[in-house]
């Protein structure tokens, strides 16, 4: 548009010298061309658009390039057809009520000058310009409303963009949140626990039978430091100690889970290991959660049934590998509302957390009075794929 008001002026300043040649208005009209062409330029930068083209002062500058056009087209009616560029000139830097008023004034004047320089009437001359100045107000306008459109949906996209990054660090926190919560349970919460019992023991032993008391006393220790290993492997975010213990050993996860029934034996519980099967291709998170699982699994028999035998099974199958913990304790109803005792317990959402990771399920067949069996199965086709988000568990489920 600027070029086009450029080559307009120029031509009609052209037409006028070679139609008028030795006039004395002459000097008059080439020097408010000039003058005509030194205030454009000095207006909204070349390409300016919206608030760049409407800041403080621009109404008055568009005054001063109307006024000296004015001028001109009085001078030389053929200095009207520069008013098409200045239609949007006008469109650009005004309001749209005062530009709409403005593009009428201008194309009247147009009407008027063309009027005078043909010498008679012509409807051709009284309807082109009105027609020319509505066309180029409804394709600016057009233009702008397209603008604006635009503009808004690049603002909802970058404002769902953002709030989709929010949500994913708000999901990731929560994830990580909860991992964080089931590895503590699984390691320090266990650890601890187990020491606490094993100190009460010997406590109330001291005086009757201290060999035995001493022997918890130790028991605790080698808890103790186990739980230290496993804190620190934790930290480092390695896998479990008994899984690095067992790495390179036959079986690995069987070592691993035989190491933890032995090791949880005693204490008023019997823990029987049996397995099925190969475990040996199994992907290393699926292995690190079964473990957990098993240590969580075997950590609520001994903190709730009150069970004096425990077993744990591990079949492995083609497509699936199933982890069965079962214990002769009191048992409770799955269905039921849990225990006044058991609200704190973080065991079953825990364990139904990570088996879901992985694309597996947890069942629960227990009954009062009838012991309690859980059942894990991981189909082994999904456990390499990245896990779905985990829900965040219920804090009133039983342990």
């Amino acid at each position: 548009m600027h070029a086009a008001f450029f080559l307009l002026l120029g031509g009609a300043l052209s037409r006028f010298l070679i139609r008028h040649p030795g006039e004395a208005r002459i000097p008059w009209i080439v020097a408010l061309s000039a003058v005509l062409a030194l205030l454009y330029v000095c207006g909204p930068p070349l390409g300016a658009r919206g608030a760049a083209s409407r800041r403080p002062g621009r109404p008055a500058w568009l005054f001063l390039v109307v006024a000296a056009w004015v001028v001109l087209v009085l001078l030389a009616p053929s200095f009207a057809w520069c008013a098409v560029p200045l239609f949007y000139t006008g469109l650009r830097t005004l309001p749209l009520r005062a530009a709409l008023v403005l593009v009428g004034l201008l194309t009247a004047l147009v009407v008027a000058a063309q009027l005078q320089l043909a010498g008679r009437f012509d409807p051709d001359l009284l309807l082109a310009p009105p027609a020319v100045a509505a066309l180029a107000a409804a394709v600016f306008l057009h233009m702008e409303r397209q603008t604006a459109r635009q503009r808004a949906l690049i603002d909802d996209l970058i404002r769902t963009r953002r709030e989709l990054a929010a949500t994913e660090r708000r999901e990731g926190m929560l994830a990580e949140r909860q991992r964080l919560s089931m590895e503590i349970h699984d390691t320090l919460a266990q650890s601890l626990s187990s020491q606490q019992m094993l100190l009460q023991a010997a406590d109330r032993l001291w005086d009757t039978d201290r060999p035995l008391a001493r022997t918890h006393v130790r028991t605790a220790e080698s808890v103790t430091e186990r739980g230290l290993a496993e804190t620190r492997r934790f930290v480092q975010d390695l896998s479990p100690a008994d899984l690095a213990d067992a790495e390179g050993a036959d079986g690995g996860l069987q070592e691993a889970l035989r190491a933890l029934a032995e090791r949880e034996s005693g204490a008023g519980m019997t823990v029987r290991f049996h397995a099925e099967g190969s475990a040996e291709l199994l992907p290393d998170r699926v292995r690190s959660a079964l473990l957990r699982i098993a240590q969580g699994g075997l950590a609520n028999a001994r903190e709730h049934s009150g069970a004096s035998t425990a077993a744990l099974t591990l079949t492995s199958l083609d497509d699936q590998v199933l982890l069965d913990i079962a214990d002769d304790g009191r048992g409770f109803d799955p269905d039921g509302p849990p225990a006044p005792s058991t609200l704190r317990g973080h065991g079953l959402p825990a364990i139904r957390a990570r088996a879901g990771q992985l694309g597996g399920a947890l069942t629960v067949e227990s009954a009062p009075g009838h012991g309690t069996v859980l059942s894990v199965a991981i189909p082994l086709a999904t456990s390499s794929s990245p896990p779905p988000p985990p829900e965040s568990p219920s804090p009133q489920e039983i342990p």
